[in-house]
């Protein structure tokens, strides 16, 4: 659920904000925030979160953030405007930092170091799954439905997972009391604040003054990295630390995190620009561009308890190593084969690669990063995986925003030239400024859209010729854009790949077992 709502949003976006019965008629920046202010809040609270299952208990924390997240959900459902919306989703936001740390916590708890990778497994295998199904289950469902159930939907398995919480999940805890870490909690909101808020409405800015506040972009994510540095000084000196330093002091640890973050950048920085143009290119409907996508989500399913399983008996080095290249070839052929009349077909075998490396890559990753974890600071450990793998997605986001842009602002000009050879030669100029200046306005990327705004008074006996020409422009343009711009993370991820290799070989289950029966004798 909590995957799911980070990604699931972004198909209702034209639904929400739609003038109709059930749209709530508001701008374009106003129905961002639905998506970003979500992301915020989730982001800069896991640490925080993620202590707080280590000073009372990672079931009862999972308990309350469920109910938060639940009740949020219906909240957003029955919301009426914008307003009311975005405060919802903030409180959704906040749930789901609470939930989410303590599932990795619980794991680690329950299962020892040597069985771990199976239950990761399984872990990652929905992870996987959630990270890439939200199109497919938002498009359904605002097809068929409206956009509201995409948040009604969540009412009723959260009902069922909080009795299952209190039937299932035992109420372990480590055996002595924590103190709090006040200043840390401040110092690394704050921080995280202001570097993942920069990243995320850089674009919106480009990247430079924010006019209501008389700062710029870069100032705002300077400060949260000072804020940043500062936590960390403090948390060196700390005896009750919000975060263990400790933890990093495990090289596994370390490269995992690495690598959590590089995947979620990789990931979304393809998914982004490959989902506008399904529906904006290709014309397909957000079920169908969803289902285009559903053969990565299934295959994934299916692969990542297996490669669970085997990180158990051979480790997750390679594994890891594997899967991370397997999903990098995939979605490099999807930017290969797609083109300007490409099918489902076309992408049905590199999805099937691609899923099948995203499942051989989360389960092996979190082995990899919690198998040495002692179950008294999982939580913590677990916030900081999360937490990194959420500022490599905010990264991600606003580094293909740039490319894609910048790519389009060349594209949309040099195939606007070669195209206005087709127009009469008094609409060519008109024709190529309304694509060469386009990039200050604003790029129109929506389904049907040309790109740019064409010059007023055609007379209607070009109009429709103009129009198509405009959308050949359009789609040849971003086709080239897309292309150069998933460049950066295909190489980005083929380098991850083989930092894999860094990956010490793993404890011997009689060592690494050890802390978990201290853990389990302080428990009982």
């Amino acid at each position: 659920m909590i995957l799911l709502d980070t990604t699931i949003v972004n198909v209702a976006i034209p639904a929400m904000s739609s003038n109709t019965k059930d749209g709530l008629n508001t701008t374009l920046d106003q129905i961002l925030w639905v998506l970003n202010a979500y992301i915020l809040v989730y982001a800069v609270l896991l640490i925080t979160a993620g202590r707080l299952g280590d000073l009372f208990g990672q079931r009862n924390i999972f308990a309350i953030g469920l109910f938060v997240f639940t009740a949020a959900s219906a909240l957003c459902g029955f919301s009426q405007n914008a307003g009311e919306l975005i405060a919802f989703r903030i409180l959704q936001g906040v749930g789901g930092a609470l939930l989410t740390p303590q599932t990795l916590a619980i794991l680690t708890s329950i299962f020892p170091p040597e069985r771990r990778g199976a239950a990761f497994g399984v872990w990652g295998g929905v992870a996987g799954l959630a990270t890439v199904a939200g199109p497919t289950v938002g498009g359904a469902i605002i097809t068929y439905i409206n956009w509201r159930w995409i948040f009604f939907i969540n009412v009723p398995i959260g009902i069922a997972a909080l009795v299952a919480t209190f039937l299932v999940i035992p109420d372990l805890r480590p055996g002595r009391h924590h103190g709090w870490d006040l200043p840390g909690i401040f110092i690394a909101t704050a921080g995280l604040f202001a570097i993942v808020f920069g990243l995320i409405e850089g674009q919106r800015y480009s990247w430079g003054q924010i006019e209501s506040y008389g700062v710029t972009i870069p100032e705002v994510i300077g400060a949260g990295v000072v804020l940043i540095v500062l936590f960390l000084i403090w948390e060196r000196f700390q005896t009750e630390p919000l975060l263990p330093l400790s933890l990093f002091a495990d090289r596994n640890f370390a490269v995992a995190n690495w690598i959590a973050a590089a995947i979620s950048f990789g990931m979304l920085s393809m998914f982004l620009p490959f989902t506008i143009y399904l529906q904006s290119v290709r014309g397909f409907s957000a079920l169908v561009a969803g289902l285009t996508l559903a053969p990565m989500s299934v295959t994934s399913m299916f692969t990542a308890p297996f490669a669970g399983r085997l990180s158990d008996r051979i480790g997750g080095k390679y594994i890891l190593m594997t899967g991370i290249s397997l999903f990098t070839i995939g979605m490099a052929s999807i930017a290969l084969v797609a083109g300007p009349d490409s099918t489902w077909i076309n992408f049905l075998a590199p999805a099937i690669i691609a899923g099948a490396g995203m499942g051989m890559t989360f389960a092996p990753m979190t082995t990899v990063a919690m198998r040495n974890i002692e179950p008294r600071i999982a939580g913590s450990a677990s916030a900081v995986l999360n937490t990194i793998r959420q500022l490599g997605a905010a990264i991600g986001s606003a580094v293909v925003g740039a490319l894609l842009q910048n790519q389009l602002a060349t594209t949309l000009h040099d195939q606007a030239v070669s195209h206005a050879a087709a127009l009469p030669a008094a609409f060519r100029d008109q024709f190529v400024a309304a694509f060469s200046n386009v990039s200050s306005r604003g790029f129109e990327i929506g389904s049907g859209e040309s790109g740019a705004k064409l010059p007023a008074g055609i007379p209607p006996a070009v109009a429709q010729q103009v129009s198509a020409i405009a959308h050949d422009v359009f789609v040849s343009a971003y086709i080239d854009a897309m292309k150069h711009t998933m460049i950066v993370p295909i190489v980005f991820l083929a380098f991850t790949a083989l930092t894999a290799l860094l990956i010490k070989r793993r404890a011997r289950p009689a060592a690494a077992e050890q802390p978990r029966e201290e853990y389990r004798a302080a428990a009982s």
